[in-house]
């Protein structure tokens, strides 16, 4: 078995991330010259420039609440130091191994192990564990399932994937806009080869405008991946004991493969949809591309 440096799998994902990015831009420029080719390129930039600002302001207003409106939306309640004290001394230990400030730790009220990380930067982050994660799950474990959380705070995680919100946003906007204006386009705009030439680049305006916010979804859950993968190694890297991790997955994949009474009951309590891609395992059975297969997580840290 070959030996993976998780200094070398942190570098591969972030290069990784980087070319995906940049993917999306490249996306987003081709539609934007495509269908200001099958239009008048003035009145496009027009609707570019309010699709940019639109994305942009949603998102930013999410970006700087992005930690109130998670903490706010699974329910969690502040931990408190008394009650939690191995959570805090975990934490406090990781943070001084790592160089990063002290997050807000928060519970949520669930019997399924997970956790997730929220915040724009490392000095207003949170890190929120849930009930069940810390009943079911041991000292080491934890710490392994904290350190994949203060990974993705280390890492930047939430700037990276507000970034490819924008991108993802801007093109999904401008292709709806696109193809809702085709019922109130007024037809030819012109004649001979530069009407011949119109229409081809409205065909493909029309199927990039289809195709596009599809593709660029999928990417971005790629990137979501990668940056689950990242937080894994960097989570190596903090305790330089990959088996905590590796026992608190094997805990995870056999609780979501056998929920117990209490989880089951709990069912009402699971976060939105929007928000799996934040958590350290992805709550929703049926939406596993947010995350890689938890038996690859292992396999990759086995390597470690």
């Amino acid at each position: 078995m070959n030996r993976i440096d998780f200094r070398d799998q942190i570098a591969r994902n972030k290069r990784k991330s980087f070319f995906m990015i940049f993917f999306i831009f490249i996306i987003f420029i081709i539609l934007g010259y495509v269908i200001s080719m099958a239009f008048s390129p003035d009145y496009f930039f027009i609707i570019m420039i309010l699709a940019i600002i639109i994305s942009i302001l949603y998102v930013v207003i999410s970006f700087y609440n992005s930690d109130k409106i998670a903490i706010a939306s699974v329910k969690a309640k502040h931990a408190s130091r008394s009650e939690h004290k191995m959570y805090y001394d975990l934490v406090e230990g990781l943070t001084i191994a790592s160089g990063l400030p002290m997050p807000k730790l928060y519970v949520m009220p669930s019997k399924q192990i997970n956790a997730f990380a929220s915040g724009r930067n490392p000095k207003n982050a949170v890190v929120c564990v849930t009930e069940g994660a810390l009943e079911k799950l041991e000292k080491r474990e934890l710490e392994g399932v904290l350190a994949h959380e203060l990974g993705h705070i280390g890492n930047y995680d939430m700037r990276y994937m507000t970034i490819v919100a924008v991108m993802v946003g801007m093109i999904a906007i401008i292709s709806e806009i696109f193809l809702r204006s085709l019922w109130f386009s007024s037809g030819s705009r012109g004649g001979g080869d530069n009407n011949k030439a119109q229409i081809i680049f409205l065909i493909i305006g029309i199927a990039l405008a289809i195709l596009a916010p599809i593709v660029v979804y999928f990417v971005q859950l790629s990137i979501s991946r990668k940056h689950e993968y990242s937080a894994d190694a960097t989570a190596v890297k903090f305790t330089r004991y990959p088996n905590g991790l590796i026992k608190a997955l094997k805990k995870i994949k056999s609780d979501y493969e056998k929920p117990s009474e209490g989880t089951m009951q709990k069912q009402k309590n699971k976060p939105s949809k929007a928000l799996a891609p934040m958590f350290f395992a992805n709550p929703f059975k049926n939406l596993g591309s947010t995350h890689p297969p938890i038996e690859k997580r292992i396999e990759k840290l086995e390597r470690m």
